[in-house]
């Protein structure tokens, strides 16, 4: 278990100092360390919400353990601890996988139940497993394979979902529904089987009387065009009804995780939890889109335009328009830029222009007096990962973090935005890697054919 009071926290950082949620940047919790919870479920338990993930590494897909982090606005995090760590062995073992932790409260036995998708490192021995503790952010005891008579469910991209009168269910690739017996600790019967083959990532969540079924399709850690089922009653019938983001977007570069109702005094507001991916640097550089969900009169659901960033009122259920504060200036407008390497002004077919590198060890040196420092890059197919740190007027090291400039289109967005700082003098360092995303699938090869590092303007709150 790793212990929070054990990591030192820069005195130059604020926590729970900030307002809106910001998609497509990496997350900091109260010890300004990467939120680091991919493939995320969350729970609300008493006055906070408990978001459990995937803990991940930089440098490979093994599992080391599933996260828990916990919030009373769904913007400011507190890491509690990894609450389901790597197993001296077995399936949650040295050199296996561990994937998409749900969590759900049992109402006949008051226990925490965990569900996740274990494997070996090559997707050959899927099966679902199952974790208990007594308290919600507590260390959960891993069982082993979830069952249903006697025979495990050898599935592999899972979810959970509790209906309105406490029944528990499992939810699988390819269209399954299982529903688990009182005590959720195993299967009692399949509501629905191969619904739909070639879809991953499933979610589903329930409003006014209608049930909606996400997920994604077939593209390893690559990113896709999502799409969803409604029906009037889990068994079904279930009704494809295409794409919830516009066709292109990619789910506004995500991957179906969750689905979160927030409900208050003047209404719910359903929140579309999605995974950028950036494998293999899924720690620090992989992010969160989170977007409120649209829903028309006749209950078709979209996600219409990306929202950089939005506030979302958890007493009233209601979200709002936000815009991230600060002023931008274009890099090349930026005064006092201290340039190591090669950096080249480019300007894509699509318009968008930035300064960018693949050139490994080359950086960009920002100072700035401040509070809060951000930039916006294009991300492109050629793009590849950098490493970011801020420091201060001393040269110590306040918090450091890795991002990643690719896309399978050109997208101009914020991609790096610190936490609050005490006001002060810093600087903010972006450093090429020479590295890319890259992931070999069953069927195909994903990823970037460069190694790119894209700075366009800096956004500084002073």
């Amino acid at each position: 278990m790793l212990d929070a009071s054990a990591v030192e926290v820069h005195p130059a950082i604020r926590t729970n100092a900030s307002e809106a949620i910001v998609s497509g940047v990496p997350w900091f919790d109260q010890r300004g360390i990467a939120v680091s919870a991919r493939g995320a479920g969350i729970l609300k338990e008493g006055e906070r919400w408990y978001l459990f993930g995937e803990f991940k590494q930089d440098h490979g897909n093994a599992f080391v353990g599933f996260s828990c982090y916990s919030s009373t606005d769904l913007v400011n995090w507190r890491f509690e601890n990894v609450v389901l760590p790597t197993q001296p062995d077995g399936r949650l073992g040295p050199d296996r996988v561990g994937e998409r932790p749900k969590v759900l409260k049992c109402p006949a036995t008051g226990e925490f139940v965990m569900y996740m998708h274990t494997d070996d490192r090559g997707y050959r021995d899927p099966a679902v497993g199952y974790a208990t503790s007594p308290t919600i952010n507590g260390v959960y005891t891993f069982h082993g394979p979830l069952l249903h008579n006697g025979e495990i469910i050898k599935k592999w991209d899972m979810s959970a979902f509790q209906d309105d009168d406490g029944a528990g269910y499992l939810v699988t690739h390819s269209g399954n529904i299982f529903r688990l017996a009182d005590d959720y600790r195993s299967v009692v019967e399949p509501v629905v089987q191969d619904m739909t083959p070639g879809f991953e990532s499933p979610a589903i969540f329930k409003r006014e009387g209608v049930y909606y079924w996400l997920g994604s399709g077939l593209t390893g850690w690559e990113r896709n065009d999502n799409t969803y089922f409604t029906a009037p009653s889990l068994r079904g019938p279930w009704k494809p009804r295409g794409h919830f983001a516009p066709v292109g977007s990619l789910t506004w570069n995500s991957q179906t995780t969750f689905v979160l109702p927030v409900a208050g005094s003047e209404g719910t507001t359903f929140v579309y939890m999605g995974d950028r991916w950036a494998h293999p640097r899924q720690n620090t550089a992989a992010t969160y889109v989170w977007q409120p969900l649209h829903f028309a009169e006749d209950g078709t659901m979209s996600l219409p335009e990306f929202r950089q960033s939005w506030n979302l009122d958890t007493l009233t259920g209601r979200w709002s328009e936000a815009r991230v504060a600060g002023s931008l200036v274009d890099i090349r407008d930026y005064p006092g830029v201290r340039v190591e390497g090669t950096w080249t002004r480019h300007t894509d077919s699509d318009g968008h222009t930035d300064l960018r590198s693949a050139e490994k060890g080359a950086s960009l040196t920002i100072p700035f007096t401040g509070t809060r420092i951000g930039f916006h890059a294009v991300a492109r197919p050629d793009g590849g990962f950098g490493r970011v740190e801020i420091r201060d007027a001393g040269g110590d090291l306040v918090l450091h973090s890795i991002v990643e400039t690719y896309c399978l289109y050109s997208e101009a967005s914020l991609k790096f935005l610190g936490p609050e700082l005490e006001r002060g003098d810093y600087s903010l360092t972006v450093t090429v890697l020479g590295e890319r995303f890259f992931w070999q699938a069953k069927t195909a090869t994903y990823g970037s054919h460069g190694d790119y590092v894209s700075v366009q303007k800096i956004l500084l709150v002073e």
